[in-house]
């Protein structure tokens, strides 16, 4: 397995061989550092805990918990990664042209939404003085006497762990540590990004 944190930079758009217009997502990986080793013996699993380095102010508990490591970071993730060391650091080098990735993040937050919004409820009719355009309608019935759980309604919508499979791999800036991924990856400008791939 092989996998990297990075920073969603946003979208643009490039030309391959013959030409055609790829739209793509623009990330910065760069180097992680293992900060953490889990193995069987003691955990009961195999897997390496990556960290994307930063200079800003973390929490207590993140301090202690980097001391052995030796490094800051505010975005710690963990994958099945073996054959590492605390300090080793993983860069973009694992990752080809043309391989497909799995991108998770945190989707954009849109705040409270209605039942039209949310959850693609149609609307009422405009005229004839209806009073019922956008409400959600009958959420329950004389029997069980009360709403059923599960049942559709406004709230707050948006700011979820989205995960997109099959994303490829169009290009890779070795140099100033930027991977172009085709298609569009989940969450705003800035937001933390996590790639990975079963492919050796």
């Amino acid at each position: 397995m092989k996998a990297i944190v990075g920073k969603k930079l946003g979208m643009t758009r490039i030309f391959n061989e013959n030409g055609t217009v790829v739209p793509v997502t623009l990330i910065l990986a760069e180097p992680n550092v293992v900060t953490q080793v889990k193995t069987v013996e003691k955990d009961g699993y195999a897997a390496s805990q990556i960290a994307l380095v930063s200079d800003k102010k973390i929490k207590k508990p993140q301090i202690g918990h980097l001391v052995k490591s030796g490094i800051s970071a505010r975005v710690l993730k963990e994958f099945s990664l073996t054959d590492f060391a605390v300090g080793d650091k993983v860069d973009l080098s694992q990752f080809k042209v043309g391989e497909k990735v799995v991108v998770s993040a945190t989707s954009k937050g849109k705040g409270f939404a209605g039942t039209v919004k949310r959850h693609n409820f149609h609307c009422g009719p405009k005229t004839h003085g209806s009073n019922n355009y956008r409400q959600p309608g009958s959420i329950g019935s004389a029997y069980p006497q009360r709403v059923v759980k599960g049942v559709r309604m406004a709230g707050r919508m948006g700011h979820d762990k989205v995960t997109v499979k099959n994303l490829i791999v169009a290009q890779i800036d070795q140099v100033n540590n930027v991977i172009f991924i085709r298609g569009a990856v989940p969450g705003p400008a800035k937001g933390f990004v996590s790639i990975w791939s079963e492919n050796e």
